[in-house]
C-alpha cells in the first residue's frame, strides 16, 4: 500500500481568495495616515502580559525565550534568578535601574513545561509547569535560601521518561545539547524527578554536571542563581541535534557516549575481498539480534541465527534492559544490529561508525513512523540503514484474523479508529516469523555495505 498512514507510534502520541483593488499612491498614503491617526487617538497603551517567544524581552534583561517545534525554553544570563518550588515560579529580579525601566514597559511572564515534546498533550499532562516571571524589586519575591555560584538548567523527567526511546530523544540528547557549553559547571534542577532514572543514566548525568542533581519539587528552599536555562533545546527531528542551532552535533554526542561508557570500538569492520575466504573467524562481522519477549518478538530466532552464520556472521542475541553499561558494550562490539521496530533499537546510538542498522518493520502501515524514528536519525550518526518490511505471511496476525479482514486489506481504516486500536492490533498483538530466504537478501546487502 503506497498511501502513507500518519499516526502516533508507541513511542509518542507523537506525531480565500479575494479580489484586490489597486489604489493610487496618493490614496494609499491618505488611507495610511487616517489609520495611524485612528490608532493614536482611540487605542490606549497597554503593556504586554506575556513574553513573546522568539525574541529577547527586554534585551537589557539578558532574557531570551524561544518557542521551537518540540520545546519552549528561556535563557537568563547575569541576573538574580530565584527558583521557588512552592509557587512553581522562576523569578528574575532586575539588577539595574535601566532594567527596572525595561520591566515597567514589559510586564512579562511565561508558563513553560520544561519537557521536549510540547506538542504531545498526553506527555505534557505529567509535566509540571513553571512560570518565568521578571520582577522589579526583590522584596516581592521569596528571599534566597541557598545561593549557587554556577548556572542552572531546569528540566522535567515527566512525559514519557522510562521508555528508552523517549529517554534519549526527549531528555538525554536535548540535555546534552543544552548543557555541553557549561563544561560541567552547571547544576541540574529537576522537576518530576525519578531517582531510578537518575541512577540509570548516572554516567551521563555526571559527565554533564559536576554537581548533585537538585530535586526541586521536594525543596522548601528558594535556590538562587545568576544564570539559568528553563527547558531544553531540541531539534525537530527524533534522535537528532541541529548543528546550525547548537555548538555540537550527533557525532559529538556519540563520542560523548563512548567516553561515558568506555566504549572502545569507533568504527565498524571493513571487510576486505580476501577476507571472504577466511575461515578462521577473526574477520567475521559481528551481528546482534535485538530480542523482544513481549510484543513484536521473533518467532524463528534460531533459524535467523543459523542463516546468518552460514553467510559469514558471528551472531549474538540479547534483549535490552535497564543495565545501560552492559548493553552499550554489547552494541558497540557489533558491526550490524537488527531488530523489530521498537524502543530497543534506540541503542543504535552505541553502534560504531559505519555500522549497519537493520530495522524489521511490522505489517500494517508502520513504515513511515519507523523510518522517522530510526532511519532518518541514522544519517547524522554515520550509520548505514536498511529496513525489511514484513509481509502478511510473516506476521502472527494471520493467526488472529481471516485473510480478507480489514487488518490486512486496509490498515488505514484501522488507524482511523484511533491510536489505541491501531497500537493494539499492529504493535501489541503482532509477532514476526521471518521468511529466511527473503530476509537473506537484506543480510547480504549489509555485508556489501561493510565492504565499502
Amino acid at each position: 500500500m503506497d498511501e502513507k498512514i500518519t499516526y502516533d507510534t508507541f513511542f509518542a502520541r507523537s506525531f480565500s481568495r479575494s479580489d484586490q483593488k489597486k489604489l493610487g499612491y496618493g490614496a494609499f498614503i491618505g488611507c495610511l495616515l487616517i489609520a495611524l491617526s485612528f490608532c493614536l487617538v482611540f487605542m490606549p497603551y497597554s503593556s504586554p502580559q506575556s513574553i513573546r517567544l522568539g525574541t529577547s524581552v527586554p534585551k537589557r534583561m539578558n532574557l531570551v525565550c524561544k518557542s521551537e517545534k518540540r520545546s519552549d525554553y528561556c535563557e537568563i544570563n547575569g541576573e538574580d534568578v530565584r527558583i521557588d518550588a512552592k509557587s512553581s515560579t522562576v523569578f528574575i529580579v532586575a539588577s539595574s535601574q535601566q532594567n527596572i525601566r525595561d520591566l515597567e514597559d514589559n510586564n512579562t511572564s511565561l508558563l513553560i513545561g520544561p519537557y521536549s515534546r510540547k506538542e504531545d498533550q498526553i506527555a505534557m499532562k505529567s509535566v509540571r509547569k513553571w512560570l518565568v516571571k521578571p520582577v522589579m524589586e526583590s522584596n516581592v519575591t521569596p528571599p534566597c535560601s541557598q545561593t549557587h555560584s554556577v548556572p542552572a538548567i531546569l528540566f522535567s523527567l515527566g512525559g514519557y521518561s522510562g521508555n528508552n526511546y523517549h529517554d534519549f530523544t526527549d531528555i538525554i540528547i536535548p540535555l546534552y545539547s543544552t548543557a555541553r557549553i557549561f563544561n560541567g559547571e552547571v547544576k541540574f534542577v529537576v522537576t518530576n524527578s525519578n531517582p531510578w532514572w537518575i541512577n540509570k543514566f548516572r554516567n551521563l548525568v555526571q559527565k554533564l554536571s559536576n554537581y548533585e542533581v537538585i530535586d526541586i519539587d521536594n525543596e522548601e528552599n528558594v535556590h538562587c542563581f545568576t544564570s539559568a536555562v528553563v527547558g531544553l533545546k531540541r531539534a525537530p527531528q527524533e534522535l537528532s541535534i541541529d548543528p546550525s542551532k547548537s555548538s555540537c552535533s550527533m557525532e559529538d554526542f556519540r563520542q560523548f557516549l563512548r567516553s561515558a561508557y568506555s566504549l572502545n570500538k569507533v568504527r565498524a569492520i571493513k571487510i576486505e575481498d580476501e577476507d571472504d575466504d577466511d575461515d578462521n573467524g577473526k574477520t567475521r562481522p559481528q551481528l546482534l539480534i535485538v530480542a523482544r519477549n513481549r510484543t513484536r518478538a521473533f518467532r524463528n530466532t534460531d533459524e535467523i541465527v543459523g542463516m546468518a552464520r552460514n553467510l559469514g556472521y558471528e551472531v549474538g542475541v540479547a534483549e535490552a534492559d535497564g543495565n545501560i553499561q552492559r548493553f552499550a558494550e554489547i552494541v558497540n562490539s557489533c558491526d550490524v544490529m537488527m531488530g523489530v521496530h521498537g524502543a530497543g533499537l534506540t541503542n543504535m546510538v552505541f553502534l560504531p561508525e559505519n555500522a549497519v542498522l537493520i530495522q524489521v518493520i511490522p505489517f500494517g502501515g508502520v513504515e513511515w513512523p519507523a523510518r522517522a524514528a530510526f532511519g532518518e536519525p541514522s544519517k547524522d550518526m554515520k550509520i548505514r540503514y536498511l529496513d525489511y518490511k514484513i509481509k502478511a505471511e510473516e506476521s502472527s496476525l494471520i493467526e488472529q484474523y481471516p485473510a480478507d479482514h480489514e487488518v490486512f486489506k486496509n490498515p488505514l481504516s484501522i488507524s482511523k479508529q484511533g491510536w489505541l486500536t491501531f497500537k493494539a492490533v499492529y504493535l501489541d498483538k503482532q509477532d514476526v516469523n521471518l521468511d529466511i530466504n527473503r530476509f537473506k537478501i537484506t543480510l547480504l546487502k549489509a555485508l556489501e555495505l561493510l565492504h565499502q
